[in-house]
């Protein structure tokens, strides 16, 4: 049995990269937001819901989701963001409990973005929340996905406060440094999980 490790914090954070870091130390990574990414794809029933249910053309020349709109839509209407994380959660959810079945290493990262958004995940034993100052969320989400920093402040306000993640977790990797601060972290917290694990299992 694995020691289960959910990873979460707000847009543009720095969760996939603490993720990769714990990839290359051999540690399994199930990422929500790939499953997500996966479920929207045209060869998926939930793509055909999810064109059908918006009655903008959500569609791209290639016939693929056009992700930028959606995005402008669910965070500018709360109430389709909300259609969209019930029909999408409960599928993720399931597939994150299959996946972690088949975990035989000593524990996993579970990437899960809306942790303290959504109902509880009882499977998870430990919460470790990536922070960051929301200036430099709001920076790192606009230059990396080239939308207006205006709607980046909708995305982060649509998710819980800095304050209610710090208050909910176990353990904090602060992101507003160096690359070199990052890899150190991930390695302290490696030992601590690995450690963590061979006692609890």
């Amino acid at each position: 049995m694995a020691l289960i490790v959910g990873l979460t914090g707000g847009v543009g954070s720095g969760k996939s990269t603490v993720a990769k870091l714990f990839a290359k130390h051999g540690v399994p990574v199930i990422d929500a937001d790939l499953m997500a990414r996966e479920l929207t794809l045209p060869n998926q029933a939930t793509f055909s819901i999810i064109t059908k249910h918006f009655k903008e053309p959500l569609l791209l020349p290639d016939q693929s989701l056009d992700r930028t709109k959606l995005r402008h839509i669910i965070f500018e209407q709360p109430k389709e963001r909300e259609w969209l994380e019930n029909l999408l959660h409960p599928i993720i959810r399931k597939k994150i409990e299959e996946d972690i079945k088949k975990i035989t290493a000593p524990y996993c990262i579970v990437v899960i973005p809306l942790l303290f958004e959504v109902d509880p995940y009882d499977f998870i034993d430990r919460i470790l929340v990536v922070d960051a100052t929301e200036q430099h969320q709001i920076e790192r989400v606009a230059a990396r996905d080239k939308i207006d920093p205006l709607l980046v402040e909708k995305i982060l306000h649509s998710q819980v406060t800095r304050q209610q993640r710090l208050a909910g977790a176990n353990d904090v990797i602060c992101n507003d440094g160096a690359l070199a601060d990052l890899i150190a972290r991930v390695e302290e917290l490696h030992r601590s999980y690995s450690h963590l694990s061979s006692r609890l299992f």
